[in-house]
């Protein structure tokens, strides 16, 4: 018997022309997980500039995801759920950006998402089984977000944004805990 190896991109355009789409997504979503946790551990909880870019980044995410479960779930667990996730994470963008500016930190916020978090928004939006990816989606982003904001949250060169890592922490738990139980 004969393998054939073909590299992942060919296989995604491949399942994408036979009309597998969902496959291609849930590849793209599953390999989105450890880059966002190597991201949140390396470069976004040891620099200010790194911490302040993941976090209003993963909050834009959160925001529109959370916005997208608002229009197109069904079910009424999925839409509190997202609508949590939404009320949480519009405040914790804006005191992000009330922190950079009053402490005039010099930093370019981003106005538009990763291609990674667009990745995800945009598989999202073409799953047949929406309340599933969403599920498993804010799963993966709330661990991201978890490790991002404790690995920040004791750094002693920036209090207040620590401070807001800190206090990030415990709705992002409770958003996980919430998103696991869905997922059961």
């Amino acid at each position: 018997m004969y393998k054939i190896l073909i590299p992942l991109a060919a296989a995604s355009a491949l399942l994408a022309a036979c009309g597998e789409q969902d496959p291609v997504n849930a590849t793209q979503d599953a390999a989105s997980v450890p880059v966002g946790q190597t991201s949140a551990m390396t470069l976004g909880a040891n620099t200010v500039d790194g911490y302040i870019t993941s976090a209003a980044m993963g909050d834009m995410y959160e925001i529109r995801a959370a916005e997208m479960a608002l229009e197109r779930s069904q079910n009424a667990e999925v839409r509190a759920l997202a609508q949590l996730i939404l009320d949480d994470h519009t405040a914790a963008s804006e005191a992000l950006q009330g922190i950079v500016q009053s402490q005039q930190i010099e930093v370019q916020m981003p106005a538009e998402l990763d291609e990674r978090r667009q990745g995800l928004l945009d598989n999202l939006r073409d799953a047949d089984n929406f309340d599933e990816v969403f599920i498993d989606q804010q799963v993966a982003a709330h661990q991201e977000a978890l490790t991002l904001h404790k690995g920040f949250a004791d750094n002693e060169d920036a209090p207040e944004l620590a401070a807001h890592a800190g206090n990030a922490v415990p709705k992002l738990e409770a958003h996980l805990e919430q998103a696991r139980a869905l997922d059961d």
